[in-house]
């Protein structure tokens, strides 16, 4: 019991780091700002052809996206913690699935998705509305990983790889972007690139905690060792990607 104990603390404690990171971003961040566009058939008069036309919808402030995803973390652990909420929490880690973890990494995650793929070029609505869900796919098979599991003798990992194909689309797209961006001095700037490789890197874990927590390695063979690190992971990921935007674009001049 003492371990679900300090699972309490641990969750109150993760949820203040987030909470304080996201109001530095909201407050400390400049105004910079991307566009959000989109392109549709309209008939040209002139040519007598259909001709795309670009048009821009709106532009997200970049400081606000960063605040969000990590409010979202630390409101997801406060209420985790409340106590007839962390009842329902403990009963579900004992049956080997966290519903809330899935649910607010489902949101969380595909918003900082969003970030990335802006950083590197895509303002597309359409396209930037397909990464956004094509990720929270990845992160809803991971709970239906942990779903179906609760009914198989023997581990059934069609969901994991359903959601490995899912995740790994939106990077091919960014990294499309991210290559394909001019070259020399006109290529995307350097920190663009350490969160590619940096983020990316962080997702890969999450994967490799859940193979580890079914494959029952050392630690891993207690389910809640694993519900630690994805916490410590997820304080890791958001903090990583919010600082280095920060640094690169969100800085005050």
């Amino acid at each position: 019991m003492d371990k679900y104990k300090n699972l309490r603390v641990y969750n109150i404690v993760m949820g203040i780091f987030h909470f304080i990171q996201s109001v530095l971003m909201f407050f400390l961040s400049n105004d910079f700002s991307l566009p959000v566009n989109t392109s549709y058939l309209k008939f040209d008069v002139q040519s007598l052809t259909l001709q795309p036309l670009l048009e821009n919808v709106g532009d997200l402030r970049v400081g606000y996206l960063v605040a969000l995803f990590l409010l979202l973390s630390s409101i997801s652990h406060f209420v985790i913690s409340l106590p007839k909420v962390y009842e329902w929490y403990i009963a579900n880690l004992k049956k080997g699935i966290n519903y809330a973890r899935w649910y607010e990494y489902a949101i969380s995650s595909s918003v900082m998705i969003v970030v990335i793929a802006m950083l590197v070029g895509v303002y597309d609505l359409s396209s930037l509305l397909l990464i956004f869900f094509m990720n929270m796919m990845m992160i809803l098979f991971g709970l239906m990983m942990e779903l179906h599991n609760q009914a198989t003798k023997r581990t059934d990992w069609t969901s994991y790889i359903f959601g490995c194909i899912a995740g790994i689309l939106p990077w091919v797209v960014i990294a499309l972007y991210l290559f394909e961006s001019g070259d020399g001095e006109n290529k995307a700037p350097d920190f663009v690139y350490w969160i590619f490789f940096s983020i990316f890197l962080f997702f890969n874990t999450f994967a490799v905690n859940m193979v580890l927590q079914y494959k029952k390695v050392g630690k891993w063979s207690d389910y809640t060792y694993g519900e630690k690190v994805y916490i410590l992971l997820s304080l890791v990921a958001k903090s990583l990607l919010a600082w280095q935007v920060f640094a690169g674009t969100l800085r005050p001049v």
